[in-house]
């Protein structure tokens, strides 16, 4: 490569993000040596402010995208899901146990704690802080009178019958890597946590949260951390792999347990997808947890912003590590990496790049959005926020508009011709107009997988044509219902030749889950044949 990439960490962390950066030949920013935006990459732990979002440059990432708290803080999330199965209906958002966010519901959750019947015997609540992580907080309760915070938190029914390793309690937390949210555009990692409880989960003693929760923050300071406890073995993590291994002997179809969980992550996705901006140049990681009942029937916990990257284990280090390692190659850097060190190096000698009627001082780099734009019609005001909402245009157009064409400035002295970086140094100075080219048909078609992580949506044709401009919710989840029955049944619909040819050639998916995750049209036609 003409330049190395370059990474900014907000405090100095996450290591395990600085080691692998560092292994693959990144270096790290440093604002003695470096200008204020000389880096590629800008990874933190809390959201960005909006301005950082406007001022992104082609060759610029952040690891957040803007307005997701929508699904990560609790409260949030309780009211889209509620909003959700409000408008498509309670069979499909069932995933969520019944919550209600106190203080403002406490009068509607006191009428629901009266209504149910052995209150005091079977049906278990747990409380949790709305905006508070890693298990800090939380507690389980039967009696009101056990009901004390002060503070916003979030009351959820518990599931008393989860499924249990050798007597022990567990969750999943899978990782989830959206890479744009016009048009949503998902990948689920192959790898993932599962995450133990240290103690032998018991009801009749609530106040044990070794029992009861599966945080690793907690668990590591636990009695019997480290001894052996029959299958889980010593510690509280397995990987993914391993639990595949266990589901085997578990009599259950495993490809439709793999796809509710996906149900759940799209789902979940889409509660948001329409009220998050347009940001192209961001990607994040999201974990979500997910717990798995007696009836082997998967329910959505809560979603993380910034799940943990700690390494307290060599689990830790066996699935995070890749994690990390696959997440840069979904960021796919390679075509627009010269164009930092090229803006750079041009920013020194730019007055040679120019034609010598050019005297006007150059600014340093701009910001790729020009806020200086003014309404001259208030009528057309809508019109025009619509037109410049998209920071960025999307990065297979920006890839080709930024190539090796030539374009002319009008100065007011002379016609210029520029190249694509001279023109983004001149930006505001100068104005011009690049007008959108459409990308080559197929591009618009994210990768299938990136290392470990899989495509999860679109993952047919007529997902990917429902979220290419406006997202059609309806539609999608028309197609996510069709898909689920059909690998619920080991059956599918009956298609014309003419339509399964159109849909091979124009795309295909993979289903998330299994170790060796088949082809979605290969398995369907396997299927097919087979019935």
């Amino acid at each position: 490569m003409a330049a190395s990439l370059v990474f900014r960490l907000h405090d100095r962390g996450p290591q395990l993000v600085r080691e692998v950066l560092l292994e693959r030949g990144w270096k790290e920013y440093d604002k003695w040596e470096r200008e204020d935006r000389d880096w590629n990459l800008y990874w933190r732990g809390s959201e960005f402010h909006s301005s950082e979002y406007h001022s992104l440059l082609p060759w610029q990432r952040l690891n957040h995208h803007p307005k997701t708290a929508g699904i990560t803080r609790k409260d949030s999330l309780v009211r889209n899901l509620r909003r959700m199965k409000a408008t498509f209906g309670s069979a499909l958002y069932n995933f969520s146990p019944t919550t209600f966010i106190l203080p403002n519901e406490y009068t509607s959750f006191l009428a629901e704690y009266k209504l149910l019947p052995n209150r005091e015997q079977s049906v278990c609540w747990i409380c949790k802080p709305v905006d508070l992580s890693r298990g800090r907080g939380i507690f389980l309760f039967r009696d009101m009178k056990d009901l004390v915070y002060n503070c916003s938190v979030v009351v959820q029914r518990y599931i008393s019958n989860p499924l249990l390793i050798s007597g022990y309690k567990f969750d999943l937390r899978i990782y989830v890597c959206v890479k744009s949210f016009h048009p949503l555009t998902v990948y689920i990692h192959q790898e993932a946590l599962v995450r133990f409880a240290t103690e032998k989960y018991n009801l009749s003693s609530l106040s044990n949260v070794f029992a009861h929760l599966t945080n690793t923050s907690i668990n590591k300071f636990g009695p019997f951390y480290k001894t052996q406890k029959g299958q889980v073995g010593s510690g509280c993590k397995w990987t993914m792999s391993k639990f595949r291994y266990f589901l085997q002997n578990q009599n259950i179809n495993e490809l439709f347990l793999w796809q509710r969980i996906n149900n759940i992550v799209t789902l979940t996705l889409l509660s948001i997808t329409g009220s998050v901006p347009n940001c192209p140049n961001c990607v994040e990681l999201f974990g979500f947890d997910i717990l798995i009942d007696s009836k082997f029937r998967p329910w959505l916990l809560e979603v993380n912003h910034n799940p943990s990257l700690a390494l307290d284990c060599r689990t830790d280090l066996s699935v995070k590590k890749g994690l990390i390692s696959d997440l840069v190659d979904l960021m796919d850097y390679t075509a627009v990496d010269g164009l930092r060190g090229k803006t750079y190096q041009t920013q020194r000698n730019v007055q040679t790049s120019f034609n010598a009627n050019i005297s006007t001082p150059v600014p340093s780099l701009p910001k790729l959005k020009d806020h200086n734009f003014q309404q001259k019609n208030k009528k057309s005001s809508k019109m025009h926020h619509e037109k410049t909402k998209r920071y960025l245009p999307p990065d297979e157009t920006l890839h080709w508009i930024l190539g090796s064409k030539m374009n002319v400035v009008k100065t007011g002295f002379s016609s210029v011709k520029l190249n694509s970086c001279q023109m983004l140094l001149h930006r505001k100075r100068w104005r011009f107009h690049v007008q959108e080219a459409k990308p080559p048909i197929g591009q618009h078609v994210p990768p299938i997988r990136a290392g470990g992580f899989i495509r999860t949506f679109s993952f047919n044709p007529a997902t990917l044509k429902a979220s290419l401009v406006k997202l059609d919710v309806l539609v999608v989840i028309q197609e996510l219902q069709k898909l689920t029955a059909r690998v619920a049944s080991g059956r599918r619909e009956e298609t014309t030749g003419e339509e399964e040819e159109e849909d091979e050639d124009c795309f295909d998916s993979l289903l998330w889950g299994p170790e060796d995750p088949p082809l979605l049209s290969q398995w369907l036609n396997t299927k097919n044949k087979n019935t």
